[in-house]
Protein backbone atom coordinates (compact mmCIF):
# COMPACT_ATOMS: atom_id res chain seq x y z
CA UNK A 1 0.00 0.00 0.00
CA UNK A 2 2.82 2.44 0.90
CA UNK A 3 4.34 1.94 -2.49
CA UNK A 4 1.07 3.14 -4.15
CA UNK A 5 0.98 6.53 -2.30
CA UNK A 6 1.76 9.67 -4.45
CA UNK A 7 4.70 11.91 -3.47
CA UNK A 8 3.89 14.25 -0.59
CA UNK A 9 4.70 17.36 -2.68
CA UNK A 10 1.96 16.71 -5.25
CA UNK A 11 -1.64 17.77 -4.68
CA UNK A 12 -3.84 14.87 -3.99
CA UNK A 13 -7.20 16.58 -4.74
CA UNK A 14 -8.65 17.75 -8.10
CA UNK A 15 -9.46 21.24 -6.68
CA UNK A 16 -5.83 21.87 -5.75
CA UNK A 17 -4.69 20.72 -9.18
CA UNK A 18 -7.09 23.19 -10.89
CA UNK A 19 -6.02 26.14 -8.70
CA UNK A 20 -2.36 25.56 -9.44
CA UNK A 21 -3.04 25.32 -13.20
CA UNK A 22 -4.98 28.62 -13.12
CA UNK A 23 -2.34 30.62 -11.26
CA UNK A 24 -0.65 33.31 -13.52
CA UNK A 25 2.97 32.94 -14.44
CA UNK A 26 5.62 35.39 -13.30
CA UNK A 27 5.79 36.90 -16.82
CA UNK A 28 2.05 37.40 -16.90
CA UNK A 29 2.17 39.14 -13.53
CA UNK A 30 4.91 41.47 -14.73
CA UNK A 31 2.96 42.31 -17.93
CA UNK A 32 -0.20 43.05 -15.96
CA UNK A 33 1.72 45.36 -13.66
CA UNK A 34 3.18 47.24 -16.63
CA UNK A 35 -0.24 47.52 -18.29
CA UNK A 36 -1.69 48.91 -15.09
CA UNK A 37 1.11 51.42 -14.82
CA UNK A 38 0.57 52.51 -18.46
CA UNK A 39 -3.16 52.89 -17.91
CA UNK A 40 -2.57 54.99 -14.82
CA UNK A 41 -0.12 57.23 -16.69
CA UNK A 42 -2.56 57.59 -19.63
CA UNK A 43 -5.35 58.52 -17.24
CA UNK A 44 -3.12 61.10 -15.54
CA UNK A 45 -2.05 62.49 -18.92
CA UNK A 46 -5.65 62.74 -20.12
CA UNK A 47 -6.67 64.42 -16.89
CA UNK A 48 -3.79 66.89 -17.30
CA UNK A 49 -4.77 67.56 -20.94
CA UNK A 50 -8.39 68.03 -19.96
CA UNK A 51 -7.38 70.43 -17.24
CA UNK A 52 -5.08 72.27 -19.62
CA UNK A 53 -7.83 72.43 -22.25
CA UNK A 54 -10.31 73.76 -19.72
CA UNK A 55 -7.79 76.31 -18.56
CA UNK A 56 -7.04 77.23 -22.19
CA UNK A 57 -10.74 77.57 -22.92
CA UNK A 58 -11.18 79.69 -19.84
CA UNK A 59 -8.35 81.89 -21.03
CA UNK A 60 -9.43 81.91 -24.73
CA UNK A 61 -10.03 85.57 -25.49
CA UNK A 62 -11.80 84.61 -28.73
CA UNK A 63 -14.11 81.92 -27.33
CA UNK A 64 -17.21 83.86 -28.36
CA UNK A 65 -15.81 84.78 -31.77
CA UNK A 66 -15.69 81.37 -33.41
CA UNK A 67 -17.54 78.08 -33.36
CA UNK A 68 -20.87 76.90 -34.74
CA UNK A 69 -23.86 79.03 -35.69
CA UNK A 70 -27.16 77.96 -34.10
CA UNK A 71 -29.50 76.12 -36.48
CA UNK A 72 -31.92 79.00 -36.03
CA UNK A 73 -30.74 82.58 -35.55
CA UNK A 74 -27.29 84.16 -35.32
CA UNK A 75 -24.45 84.13 -32.78
CA UNK A 76 -25.25 86.44 -29.86
CA UNK A 77 -22.12 88.47 -30.60
CA UNK A 78 -23.34 89.56 -34.05
CA UNK A 79 -23.34 93.40 -34.07
CA UNK A 80 -26.44 95.01 -35.53
CA UNK A 81 -24.56 98.05 -36.85
CA UNK A 82 -22.11 96.13 -39.09
CA UNK A 83 -23.34 95.85 -42.71
CA UNK A 84 -23.91 92.53 -44.46
CA UNK A 85 -22.33 92.58 -47.91
CA UNK A 86 -21.74 90.65 -51.10
CA UNK A 87 -18.12 90.15 -52.16
CA UNK A 88 -18.95 91.67 -55.54
CA UNK A 89 -20.12 94.84 -53.78
CA UNK A 90 -16.90 95.41 -51.84
CA UNK A 91 -14.82 94.56 -54.92
CA UNK A 92 -16.56 97.26 -56.96
CA UNK A 93 -16.69 99.80 -54.11
CA UNK A 94 -13.01 99.49 -53.24
CA UNK A 95 -11.00 99.35 -56.45
CA UNK A 96 -7.24 98.93 -56.63
CA UNK A 97 -6.93 102.76 -56.79
CA UNK A 98 -9.13 103.47 -53.75
CA UNK A 99 -7.03 105.03 -50.94
CA UNK A 100 -6.91 102.88 -47.81
CA UNK A 101 -4.74 103.32 -44.68
CA UNK A 102 -3.15 100.52 -42.65
CA UNK A 103 -6.24 100.11 -40.49
CA UNK A 104 -8.10 99.03 -43.62
CA UNK A 105 -11.58 99.67 -44.89
CA UNK A 106 -14.95 98.86 -43.38
CA UNK A 107 -15.90 96.11 -40.97
CA UNK A 108 -18.25 93.78 -42.88
CA UNK A 109 -20.22 90.57 -42.44
CA UNK A 110 -20.86 88.02 -45.16
CA UNK A 111 -21.71 84.39 -45.71
CA UNK A 112 -19.46 82.33 -47.96
CA UNK A 113 -18.00 78.92 -48.72
CA UNK A 114 -14.55 78.08 -47.39
CA UNK A 115 -12.89 76.93 -50.60
CA UNK A 116 -9.67 75.97 -48.83
CA UNK A 117 -7.72 76.65 -45.63
CA UNK A 118 -4.04 76.35 -44.72
CA UNK A 119 -2.14 76.95 -41.49
CA UNK A 120 1.02 78.98 -41.94
CA UNK A 121 1.99 78.76 -38.26
CA UNK A 122 0.38 78.54 -34.82
CA UNK A 123 -0.34 82.25 -35.15
CA UNK A 124 -1.38 82.53 -38.79
CA UNK A 125 -3.84 80.88 -41.19
CA UNK A 126 -5.00 81.73 -44.70
CA UNK A 127 -8.37 80.86 -46.24
CA UNK A 128 -10.10 81.45 -49.56
CA UNK A 129 -13.78 82.33 -49.36
CA UNK A 130 -16.12 81.89 -52.33
CA UNK A 131 -19.43 83.60 -52.95
CA UNK A 132 -20.93 82.80 -56.34
CA UNK A 133 -18.17 83.40 -58.88
CA UNK A 134 -16.22 85.71 -56.55
CA UNK A 135 -13.32 84.54 -54.39
CA UNK A 136 -11.24 86.48 -51.87
CA UNK A 137 -8.29 85.69 -49.61
CA UNK A 138 -8.80 85.85 -45.83
CA UNK A 139 -6.20 86.19 -43.10
CA UNK A 140 -6.63 84.89 -39.53
CA UNK A 141 -3.74 86.17 -37.38
CA UNK A 142 -3.26 85.73 -33.63
CA UNK A 143 -3.03 88.96 -31.66
CA UNK A 144 -3.97 90.48 -28.32
CA UNK A 145 -7.60 90.22 -29.41
CA UNK A 146 -7.52 86.96 -31.43
CA UNK A 147 -6.42 83.67 -29.90
CA UNK A 148 -4.27 80.87 -31.28
CA UNK A 149 -7.20 78.56 -30.69
CA UNK A 150 -9.21 80.56 -33.22
CA UNK A 151 -6.31 80.38 -35.70
CA UNK A 152 -6.28 76.59 -35.28
CA UNK A 153 -10.06 76.45 -35.75
CA UNK A 154 -9.85 78.46 -38.97
CA UNK A 155 -6.93 76.47 -40.37
CA UNK A 156 -8.69 73.15 -39.79
CA UNK A 157 -11.81 74.20 -41.70
CA UNK A 158 -12.90 71.47 -44.14
CA UNK A 159 -13.19 72.45 -47.80
CA UNK A 160 -16.66 73.54 -48.98
CA UNK A 161 -17.93 74.30 -45.47
CA UNK A 162 -20.37 77.22 -45.30
CA UNK A 163 -19.24 79.96 -42.93
CA UNK A 164 -20.27 83.30 -41.45
CA UNK A 165 -17.43 85.83 -41.54
CA UNK A 166 -16.89 89.10 -39.68
CA UNK A 167 -13.84 90.94 -40.94
CA UNK A 168 -12.09 94.12 -41.99
CA UNK A 169 -11.42 94.75 -45.68
CA UNK A 170 -7.79 95.59 -46.39
CA UNK A 171 -5.39 95.81 -49.30
CA UNK A 172 -2.79 93.01 -49.51
CA UNK A 173 0.89 93.83 -49.83
CA UNK A 174 0.87 92.18 -53.26
CA UNK A 175 -2.10 91.29 -55.53
CA UNK A 176 -3.48 87.84 -54.73
CA UNK A 177 -3.18 85.86 -57.97
CA UNK A 178 -5.18 82.84 -56.80
CA UNK A 179 -8.48 84.68 -56.23
CA UNK A 180 -10.83 86.61 -58.50
CA UNK A 181 -10.72 89.62 -56.15
CA UNK A 182 -6.96 90.17 -56.21
CA UNK A 183 -6.73 93.74 -54.89
CA UNK A 184 -8.43 93.11 -51.52
CA UNK A 185 -8.33 90.64 -48.65
CA UNK A 186 -10.36 90.14 -45.49
CA UNK A 187 -8.77 90.15 -42.05
CA UNK A 188 -11.07 87.89 -40.06
CA UNK A 189 -12.31 89.00 -36.64
CA UNK A 190 -15.02 86.39 -36.12
CA UNK A 191 -15.62 83.09 -37.89
CA UNK A 192 -18.54 80.71 -37.47
CA UNK A 193 -19.47 77.43 -39.10
CA UNK A 194 -22.96 77.38 -40.58
CA UNK A 195 -22.63 73.96 -42.21
CA UNK A 196 -19.52 71.78 -41.96
CA UNK A 197 -18.69 69.77 -45.09
CA UNK A 198 -17.77 66.11 -44.80
CA UNK A 199 -14.89 64.58 -46.76
CA UNK A 200 -15.71 65.17 -50.44
CA UNK A 201 -16.15 62.10 -52.69
CA UNK A 202 -14.40 64.07 -55.44
CA UNK A 203 -12.28 67.18 -55.30
CA UNK A 204 -13.58 70.45 -56.68
CA UNK A 205 -10.26 70.97 -58.44
CA UNK A 206 -10.95 67.80 -60.47
CA UNK A 207 -14.37 69.14 -61.46
CA UNK A 208 -12.65 72.26 -62.82
CA UNK A 209 -10.59 70.28 -65.32
CA UNK A 210 -11.67 69.80 -68.93
CA UNK A 211 -13.33 66.59 -70.03
CA UNK A 212 -11.84 65.31 -73.29
CA UNK A 213 -13.88 65.29 -76.48
CA UNK A 214 -14.88 61.77 -77.55
CA UNK A 215 -12.00 60.20 -79.45
CA UNK A 216 -9.53 62.96 -78.54
CA UNK A 217 -6.80 63.34 -75.94
CA UNK A 218 -7.24 65.53 -72.86
CA UNK A 219 -6.58 69.22 -73.60
CA UNK A 220 -4.33 69.85 -70.62
CA UNK A 221 -0.95 68.37 -69.73
CA UNK A 222 -1.68 66.79 -66.36
CA UNK A 223 -0.54 63.43 -65.04
CA UNK A 224 -3.60 63.12 -62.77
CA UNK A 225 -6.36 60.82 -64.07
CA UNK A 226 -9.42 62.60 -65.44
CA UNK A 227 -12.54 62.26 -63.27
CA UNK A 228 -15.08 60.80 -65.67
CA UNK A 229 -18.33 62.47 -66.71
CA UNK A 230 -20.28 59.68 -65.01
CA UNK A 231 -18.51 60.29 -61.68
CA UNK A 232 -19.12 64.02 -61.97
CA UNK A 233 -22.81 63.53 -62.71
CA UNK A 234 -23.15 61.03 -59.84
CA UNK A 235 -21.77 63.75 -57.55
CA UNK A 236 -23.43 66.61 -59.39
CA UNK A 237 -23.94 68.89 -56.38
CA UNK A 238 -20.17 69.06 -55.86
CA UNK A 239 -19.53 69.24 -59.60
CA UNK A 240 -21.89 72.20 -60.01
CA UNK A 241 -19.85 74.18 -57.48
CA UNK A 242 -17.01 74.36 -60.02
CA UNK A 243 -16.49 77.86 -61.42
CA UNK A 244 -17.00 76.91 -65.06
CA UNK A 245 -20.28 75.18 -64.25
CA UNK A 246 -21.63 78.31 -62.59
CA UNK A 247 -20.59 80.17 -65.75
CA UNK A 248 -22.22 77.59 -68.05
CA UNK A 249 -25.58 78.01 -66.35
CA UNK A 250 -25.23 81.78 -66.19
CA UNK A 251 -24.91 81.66 -69.99
CA UNK A 252 -27.83 79.24 -70.29
CA UNK A 253 -30.01 81.62 -68.29
CA UNK A 254 -28.72 84.43 -70.49
CA UNK A 255 -29.85 82.66 -73.67
CA UNK A 256 -33.38 82.33 -72.23
CA UNK A 257 -33.40 86.00 -71.18
CA UNK A 258 -32.19 87.21 -74.58
CA UNK A 259 -34.64 84.94 -76.42
CA UNK A 260 -37.60 86.23 -74.40
CA UNK A 261 -36.46 89.85 -74.54
CA UNK A 262 -36.12 89.90 -78.32
CA UNK A 263 -39.50 88.30 -78.95
CA UNK A 264 -41.42 90.39 -76.41
CA UNK A 265 -40.03 93.50 -78.09
CA UNK A 266 -41.66 92.21 -81.29
CA UNK A 267 -45.07 91.72 -79.62
CA UNK A 268 -44.80 87.97 -79.03
CA UNK A 269 -46.82 86.56 -76.13
CA UNK A 270 -45.32 83.93 -73.82
CA UNK A 271 -47.45 80.79 -73.47
CA UNK A 272 -47.48 77.61 -71.37
CA UNK A 273 -48.79 74.56 -73.21
CA UNK A 274 -49.64 71.25 -71.49
CA UNK A 275 -46.99 68.58 -71.12
CA UNK A 276 -49.39 65.75 -70.20
CA UNK A 277 -51.28 64.66 -73.30
CA UNK A 278 -54.22 62.33 -73.70
CA UNK A 279 -52.77 60.80 -76.87
CA UNK A 280 -49.50 60.70 -78.76
CA UNK A 281 -49.87 63.71 -81.02
CA UNK A 282 -47.01 63.78 -83.53
CA UNK A 283 -46.79 60.14 -84.55
CA UNK A 284 -43.82 57.83 -84.17
CA UNK A 285 -42.66 55.84 -81.17
CA UNK A 286 -40.46 58.48 -79.54
CA UNK A 287 -42.96 59.28 -76.79
CA UNK A 288 -42.98 58.50 -73.07
CA UNK A 289 -46.11 56.80 -71.73
CA UNK A 290 -47.18 57.44 -68.13
CA UNK A 291 -50.07 56.36 -65.90
CA UNK A 292 -52.80 58.98 -65.52
CA UNK A 293 -55.32 57.74 -62.95
CA UNK A 294 -57.30 55.03 -64.79
CA UNK A 295 -55.84 55.65 -68.26
CA UNK A 296 -52.65 56.32 -70.18
CA UNK A 297 -51.10 59.71 -70.82
CA UNK A 298 -48.06 60.84 -72.77
CA UNK A 299 -45.30 63.39 -72.19
CA UNK A 300 -45.24 66.14 -74.82
CA UNK A 301 -42.61 65.84 -77.53
CA UNK A 302 -43.01 69.55 -78.31
CA UNK A 303 -45.60 72.34 -78.02
CA UNK A 304 -45.97 72.36 -81.81
CA UNK A 305 -49.67 71.58 -82.17
CA UNK A 306 -50.68 73.97 -79.39
CA UNK A 307 -48.65 76.82 -80.86
CA UNK A 308 -50.49 76.40 -84.14
CA UNK A 309 -53.90 76.18 -82.45
CA UNK A 310 -53.17 79.53 -80.79
CA UNK A 311 -52.29 81.04 -84.17
CA UNK A 312 -55.67 79.77 -85.39
CA UNK A 313 -57.21 81.47 -82.34
CA UNK A 314 -55.86 84.80 -83.54
CA UNK A 315 -52.72 85.01 -81.41
CA UNK A 316 -50.44 86.13 -84.22
CA UNK A 317 -47.13 85.69 -82.34
CA UNK A 318 -46.43 83.25 -79.51
CA UNK A 319 -43.37 81.76 -77.85
CA UNK A 320 -42.62 79.28 -75.08
CA UNK A 321 -39.69 78.10 -72.97
CA UNK A 322 -40.64 74.54 -72.17
CA UNK A 323 -39.45 71.05 -71.22
CA UNK A 324 -39.36 68.60 -74.13
CA UNK A 325 -39.43 64.81 -73.75
CA UNK A 326 -38.08 62.46 -76.43
CA UNK A 327 -38.04 58.68 -75.92
CA UNK A 328 -35.06 58.25 -78.24
CA UNK A 329 -32.52 55.63 -77.18
CA UNK A 330 -29.65 57.82 -78.37
CA UNK A 331 -26.57 57.56 -76.17
CA UNK A 332 -24.55 60.25 -77.91
CA UNK A 333 -22.77 63.39 -76.75
CA UNK A 334 -25.49 65.57 -78.33
CA UNK A 335 -28.78 63.92 -77.26
CA UNK A 336 -30.92 64.08 -74.10
CA UNK A 337 -34.30 62.49 -73.35
CA UNK A 338 -35.41 65.67 -71.57
CA UNK A 339 -34.24 69.08 -72.69
CA UNK A 340 -35.42 72.69 -72.80
CA UNK A 341 -37.08 73.91 -75.98
CA UNK A 342 -37.26 77.54 -77.10
CA UNK A 343 -40.28 77.57 -79.38
CA UNK A 344 -42.05 80.24 -81.36
CA UNK A 345 -44.80 80.49 -83.95
CA UNK A 346 -45.99 83.50 -85.97
CA UNK A 347 -48.36 84.52 -88.74
CA UNK A 348 -46.70 86.06 -91.81
CA UNK A 349 -47.84 88.27 -94.67
CA UNK A 350 -45.99 87.50 -97.92
CA UNK A 351 -43.98 84.26 -97.57
CA UNK A 352 -42.34 82.05 -94.97
CA UNK A 353 -38.96 83.73 -95.36
CA UNK A 354 -40.35 86.47 -93.10
CA UNK A 355 -40.20 83.85 -90.35
CA UNK A 356 -36.69 82.80 -91.38
CA UNK A 357 -35.49 86.42 -91.30
CA UNK A 358 -36.99 86.97 -87.85
CA UNK A 359 -35.32 83.79 -86.59
CA UNK A 360 -31.98 84.89 -88.06
CA UNK A 361 -32.33 88.23 -86.28
CA UNK A 362 -33.23 86.42 -83.06
CA UNK A 363 -30.17 84.18 -83.18
CA UNK A 364 -27.82 87.07 -83.98
CA UNK A 365 -29.33 89.00 -81.06
CA UNK A 366 -28.62 86.05 -78.75
CA UNK A 367 -25.06 85.57 -80.06
CA UNK A 368 -24.17 89.24 -79.81
CA UNK A 369 -25.75 89.41 -76.34
CA UNK A 370 -23.59 86.51 -75.21
CA UNK A 371 -20.54 88.25 -76.62
CA UNK A 372 -21.19 91.46 -74.68
CA UNK A 373 -23.39 90.88 -71.61
CA UNK A 374 -21.99 87.42 -70.87
CA UNK A 375 -18.40 87.93 -71.94
CA UNK A 376 -16.88 87.13 -68.53
CA UNK A 377 -18.86 83.91 -68.12
CA UNK A 378 -17.94 82.84 -71.65
CA UNK A 379 -14.24 83.46 -71.01
CA UNK A 380 -14.39 81.53 -67.71
CA UNK A 381 -15.52 78.41 -69.57
CA UNK A 382 -13.23 78.89 -72.56
CA UNK A 383 -10.20 79.00 -70.27
CA UNK A 384 -10.96 75.34 -69.59
CA UNK A 385 -12.51 74.26 -72.89
CA UNK A 386 -10.28 75.86 -75.48
CA UNK A 387 -12.42 76.52 -78.53
CA UNK A 388 -12.06 79.00 -81.35
CA UNK A 389 -14.09 82.20 -81.19
CA UNK A 390 -17.56 81.70 -82.69
CA UNK A 391 -17.54 83.37 -86.10
CA UNK A 392 -20.65 85.44 -86.75
CA UNK A 393 -21.90 86.92 -90.03
CA UNK A 394 -23.05 90.50 -90.29
CA UNK A 395 -26.72 91.31 -89.81
CA UNK A 396 -28.61 90.59 -93.02
CA UNK A 397 -25.77 88.43 -94.35
CA UNK A 398 -26.45 85.08 -92.66
CA UNK A 399 -25.49 82.35 -95.14
CA UNK A 400 -28.74 80.79 -96.34
CA UNK A 401 -28.31 77.91 -98.76
CA UNK A 402 -30.81 75.49 -100.20
CA UNK A 403 -30.70 71.81 -99.35
CA UNK A 404 -29.90 71.06 -102.99
CA UNK A 405 -26.95 73.49 -102.86
CA UNK A 406 -25.73 71.86 -99.64
CA UNK A 407 -25.86 68.42 -101.29
CA UNK A 408 -23.87 69.78 -104.23
CA UNK A 409 -21.21 71.24 -101.90
CA UNK A 410 -20.85 67.85 -100.19
CA UNK A 411 -20.56 66.05 -103.55
CA UNK A 412 -17.87 68.46 -104.70
CA UNK A 413 -16.05 67.63 -101.47
CA UNK A 414 -16.12 63.93 -102.38
CA UNK A 415 -19.21 62.64 -100.56
CA UNK A 416 -21.57 60.28 -102.36
CA UNK A 417 -25.11 61.24 -101.34
CA UNK A 418 -28.57 61.22 -102.94
CA UNK A 419 -30.59 64.31 -103.86
CA UNK A 420 -33.21 63.75 -101.16
CA UNK A 421 -31.12 61.82 -98.63
CA UNK A 422 -31.23 63.07 -95.03
CA UNK A 423 -27.94 64.35 -93.61
CA UNK A 424 -26.19 62.32 -90.94
CA UNK A 425 -24.36 64.03 -88.06
CA UNK A 426 -20.96 63.61 -89.82
CA UNK A 427 -22.53 65.02 -93.02
CA UNK A 428 -23.82 68.07 -91.10
CA UNK A 429 -20.41 68.71 -89.55
CA UNK A 430 -18.72 68.32 -92.93
CA UNK A 431 -21.12 70.79 -94.53
CA UNK A 432 -20.59 73.18 -91.61
CA UNK A 433 -16.84 73.12 -92.26
CA UNK A 434 -17.44 73.86 -95.95
CA UNK A 435 -19.76 76.77 -95.10
CA UNK A 436 -17.19 78.16 -92.65
CA UNK A 437 -14.49 78.00 -95.31
CA UNK A 438 -16.69 79.63 -97.96
CA UNK A 439 -18.58 82.22 -95.89
CA UNK A 440 -16.36 82.58 -92.77
CA UNK A 441 -19.39 81.92 -90.53
CA UNK A 442 -20.09 79.27 -87.88
CA UNK A 443 -23.80 80.07 -88.21
CA UNK A 444 -25.89 79.34 -91.30
CA UNK A 445 -29.35 78.30 -92.51
CA UNK A 446 -30.17 75.29 -94.67
CA UNK A 447 -33.47 75.91 -96.52
CA UNK A 448 -35.95 73.88 -98.60
CA UNK A 449 -35.57 70.38 -97.12
CA UNK A 450 -37.04 67.35 -98.90
CA UNK A 451 -40.70 66.95 -97.94
CA UNK A 452 -40.28 63.22 -97.23
CA UNK A 453 -38.01 63.84 -94.22
CA UNK A 454 -40.16 66.52 -92.56
CA UNK A 455 -43.28 66.24 -90.29
CA UNK A 456 -46.77 65.90 -91.77
CA UNK A 457 -47.72 69.51 -90.95
CA UNK A 458 -44.93 70.95 -93.16
CA UNK A 459 -46.02 73.00 -96.18
CA UNK A 460 -44.62 71.64 -99.46
CA UNK A 461 -42.59 73.99 -101.65
CA UNK A 462 -44.35 76.08 -104.33
CA UNK A 463 -42.51 73.96 -106.91
CA UNK A 464 -43.93 70.72 -105.54
CA UNK A 465 -46.19 68.66 -107.87
CA UNK A 466 -49.05 69.31 -105.43
CA UNK A 467 -49.20 72.86 -106.76
CA UNK A 468 -47.41 72.81 -110.12
CA UNK A 469 -49.69 70.12 -111.59
CA UNK A 470 -53.05 71.38 -110.29
CA UNK A 471 -55.82 72.35 -112.64
CA UNK A 472 -56.10 76.00 -113.59
CA UNK A 473 -58.44 77.83 -111.24
CA UNK A 474 -58.39 75.11 -108.60
CA UNK A 475 -57.49 76.21 -105.06
CA UNK A 476 -57.07 72.66 -103.74
CA UNK A 477 -53.73 70.83 -104.08
CA UNK A 478 -53.61 68.25 -106.82
CA UNK A 479 -53.60 64.51 -106.28
CA UNK A 480 -50.13 63.32 -107.32
CA UNK A 481 -48.70 59.82 -107.89
CA UNK A 482 -45.83 60.23 -105.41
CA UNK A 483 -46.69 62.96 -102.87
CA UNK A 484 -43.45 62.58 -100.90
CA UNK A 485 -41.11 63.75 -103.61
CA UNK A 486 -39.85 67.30 -103.98
CA UNK A 487 -39.01 69.94 -101.42
CA UNK A 488 -40.77 71.82 -98.62
CA UNK A 489 -40.82 75.28 -97.06
CA UNK A 490 -38.72 74.09 -94.15
CA UNK A 491 -35.34 74.98 -92.72
CA UNK A 492 -32.73 74.12 -90.10
CA UNK A 493 -30.27 76.46 -88.38
CA UNK A 494 -26.72 75.30 -87.60
CA UNK A 495 -23.92 76.24 -85.19
CA UNK A 496 -20.44 74.83 -85.81
CA UNK A 497 -22.00 72.33 -88.23
CA UNK A 498 -24.64 70.99 -85.83
CA UNK A 499 -28.38 71.59 -85.93
CA UNK A 500 -29.83 73.85 -83.22
CA UNK A 501 -33.20 74.80 -84.74
CA UNK A 502 -35.74 73.09 -86.93
CA UNK A 503 -38.70 74.94 -88.43
CA UNK A 504 -41.05 75.39 -91.36
CA UNK A 505 -44.11 76.98 -92.80
CA UNK A 506 -47.07 74.95 -91.48
CA UNK A 507 -50.13 73.81 -93.39
CA UNK A 508 -53.02 76.12 -92.46
CA UNK A 509 -55.73 74.43 -94.54
CA UNK A 510 -57.70 71.75 -92.67
CA UNK A 511 -58.47 69.74 -95.81
CA UNK A 512 -54.88 69.78 -97.11
CA UNK A 513 -53.59 68.97 -93.62
CA UNK A 514 -55.81 65.89 -93.54
CA UNK A 515 -54.54 64.91 -97.01
CA UNK A 516 -50.92 65.24 -95.97
CA UNK A 517 -51.52 63.26 -92.78
CA UNK A 518 -52.78 60.33 -94.86
CA UNK A 519 -50.10 60.65 -97.57
CA UNK A 520 -47.05 61.21 -95.34
CA UNK A 521 -44.19 58.69 -95.33
CA UNK A 522 -45.49 57.64 -91.91
CA UNK A 523 -49.25 58.21 -92.19
CA UNK A 524 -51.32 59.36 -89.20
CA UNK A 525 -55.06 59.39 -88.66
CA UNK A 526 -56.49 62.95 -88.62
CA UNK A 527 -59.51 61.63 -86.67
CA UNK A 528 -57.40 60.10 -83.87
CA UNK A 529 -57.76 61.40 -80.30
CA UNK A 530 -54.41 63.18 -80.38
CA UNK A 531 -55.04 65.00 -83.68
CA UNK A 532 -58.78 65.57 -84.07
CA UNK A 533 -58.91 68.84 -82.08
CA UNK A 534 -55.76 70.06 -83.82
CA UNK A 535 -57.24 69.53 -87.29
CA UNK A 536 -60.57 71.06 -86.28
CA UNK A 537 -58.79 74.26 -85.18
CA UNK A 538 -58.02 75.05 -88.84
CA UNK A 539 -61.61 74.59 -90.02
CA UNK A 540 -62.61 77.99 -88.68
CA UNK A 541 -59.98 80.04 -90.49
CA UNK A 542 -56.25 80.34 -89.85
CA UNK A 543 -53.57 82.70 -91.24
CA UNK A 544 -50.49 81.42 -92.99
CA UNK A 545 -47.85 80.83 -90.36
CA UNK A 546 -44.53 79.25 -89.49
CA UNK A 547 -42.09 78.92 -86.66
CA UNK A 548 -39.35 76.82 -85.14
CA UNK A 549 -38.07 74.96 -82.14
CA UNK A 550 -34.61 75.59 -80.69
CA UNK A 551 -32.64 73.28 -78.41
CA UNK A 552 -31.39 75.43 -75.52
CA UNK A 553 -28.70 73.00 -74.37
CA UNK A 554 -27.41 72.67 -77.93
CA UNK A 555 -26.86 76.44 -78.17
CA UNK A 556 -24.95 76.47 -74.88
CA UNK A 557 -22.86 73.43 -75.80
CA UNK A 558 -21.88 74.74 -79.22
CA UNK A 559 -21.32 78.36 -78.15
CA UNK A 560 -18.87 77.24 -75.48
CA UNK A 561 -17.39 74.25 -77.29
CA UNK A 562 -18.42 71.78 -74.57
CA UNK A 563 -17.59 68.14 -75.39
CA UNK A 564 -20.92 66.78 -74.15
CA UNK A 565 -24.46 68.22 -74.00
CA UNK A 566 -24.92 66.77 -70.49
CA UNK A 567 -22.61 69.51 -69.22
CA UNK A 568 -25.27 72.03 -70.28
CA UNK A 569 -28.00 70.36 -68.19
CA UNK A 570 -27.90 70.74 -64.40
CA UNK A 571 -29.31 67.25 -63.83
CA UNK A 572 -29.32 65.58 -67.26
CA UNK A 573 -31.65 62.81 -68.38
CA UNK A 574 -30.57 60.28 -70.99
CA UNK A 575 -31.47 56.64 -71.70
CA UNK A 576 -29.24 55.48 -68.83
CA UNK A 577 -29.72 58.23 -66.26
CA UNK A 578 -32.72 59.14 -64.10
CA UNK A 579 -30.75 60.14 -60.97
CA UNK A 580 -29.83 62.35 -59.24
Amino acid sequence: MAEDQPPASLPTRPKELAEEAAAPSKNALKKAAKDKEKAEKAAKRKAAEDAQRKESEANDISSDDYGHVPLVGLPSSTPAEVPWVRLSEIASEFTDTTPMDESGGPHVIFQAVAENARVQSAKLAFLVFRQGQDTIQAVVAASDTLSRQMVKFAGSMSAESVVLVHGVVKKPKEPVKSTSISHLEVHVKKLYLISEAEVLPMQLADAERALPVEGEEAQEDDSRPIVTLSTRLNNRTIDLAAKQNRAIFTIKDGVVALFSEYLRNLSFIGIQSPKLLGASSEGGSNVFEVEYFDRKAYLAQSPQLYKQMLIAAGWDRVFEVNPVFRAENSNTARHLTEFTGLDLEMAFDRNYHEVVELLEGLMLYIFNGLRTKYKDATETVRKIYHVEEFKLPEAGKVPRISFAEGIQMLREDGLEIGDFEDLSTPDEKRLGALVLKKYNSDFYVLDQFPLAIRPFYTMPSASHPYFSSKETGSSAPATVPDPNTGYSNSYDFFMRGQEILSGAQRIHSASFLQQRMREAVTPVDPNSDGLRDYVNAFKYGCPRHGGGGIGLERIVMLWLGLPNIRLASAFPRDPGRLLP
